[in-house]
């Protein structure tokens, strides 16, 4: 259940990618990757946990995700019990999304969505979702080219909702905040190198992080470092790495039955009362609270 980087596959002749994806069931597979994410859900019913959100999808959800922001969906249950778990989703990087809409003011919309919200994590209201899955499935027929544009279509049809819900509490993925005040060159190399950084925090959050450690990574200087991370993350490498162990314990309270001492080392606290305050900071709930609101969900998928 650890948060795992996922390499997304660009479709040939294609800039970014679409994917109608079928299943039996949704398993849990906590995993991040450097691109945004569209999804879509059709004919399953579960939980979604992006960030330190938890909460419950069904027919036509649709969430926006911004790059390396853990997320997962864990189906419960199907609408027609004949048919598959479906969910649409729409991969684009961050280079797309910067060329597309950083250098037009006709595109602030999209730019604010993609900016200032989707490193949360966005769901969006049920009108919109409805007719925005219509957009979207037709994309399967599309050519490339229409395929692009229509993909501009409906991310500037999703910033006109203004009934839009962030979900994460906080930012714990990269995204295009600092492509305004950068070049294109340095904004590519920033987050080649917060990329390479988030990678290194995903595989090893649970042991002692070094932060002159994580800049010798980023080839920078210490104080370059902090600069460059909070810029990118919005938070300061302790803050992420705190919503990394959290989210680990969230996992094994609601999907196993291992002593709460135990939870709290697998994610990374060897000292029990310091992983209590942290989870309570986080969650505003004990961890045993936690268990007790969201064990039989998890159990029931």
């Amino acid at each position: 259940m650890k948060p795992f980087f996922e390499k997304v596959l660009i479709d040939q002749g294609s800039s970014w990618t679409v994917f109608h994806r079928c299943l039996e069931a949704f398993p849990f597979e906590w995993h991040y990757h450097p691109e945004f994410e569209l999804t879509m859900t059709l004919n399953s019913l579960g939980q979604r946990y992006i960030g330190d959100h938890i909460g419950s999808y069904g027919h036509e959800d649709l969430i926006l995700l911004g790059p390396n922001l853990p997320h997962t969906w864990c189906s419960r249950e199907k609408i027609e019990g004949g048919r598959p778990h479906q969910a649409m989703v729409l991969w684009f990087s961050r280079d797309l999304a910067y060329n597309l809409v950083e250098r037009w003011p006709e595109f602030g919309a999209i730019r604010r969505l993609l900016k200032d919200e989707a490193p949360r994590g966005v769901c969006f209201s049920e009108k919109v979702r409805r007719e925005a899955g219509r957009k979207i499935l037709a994309l399967l027929d599309q050519q490339p080219a229409d395929r692009l544009l229509n993909l501009l279509s409906i991310l500037n049809f999703l910033a006109g909702d203004g009934e839009r819900v962030t979900l994460s509490s906080s930012s714990l993925g990269n995204s295009t905040s600092d492509a305004a005040s950068n070049a294109e060159p340095h904004f590519a190399k920033d987050s080649a190198t917060i990329d390479r950084v988030l990678s290194y925090l995903h595989a090893h959050y649970r042991e002692e992080i070094s932060v002159t450690d994580l800049a010798s990574r980023a080839h920078v200087s210490l104080s370059s470092f902090h600069r460059l991370f909070k810029r990118h993350m919005r938070m300061p490498v302790s803050a992420y790495v705190a919503h990394l162990r959290i989210g680990k314990a969230c996992s094994l309270l609601m999907n196993t039955e291992i002593p709460i001492s135990i939870v709290a080392s697998e994610a990374g606290y060897y000292n029990y009362a310091n992983f209590v305050r942290q989870f309570e900071k986080l969650k505003r709930m004990t961890p045993r609270r936690f268990r007790t609101l969201h064990a039989p969900i998890a159990k029931a998928a």
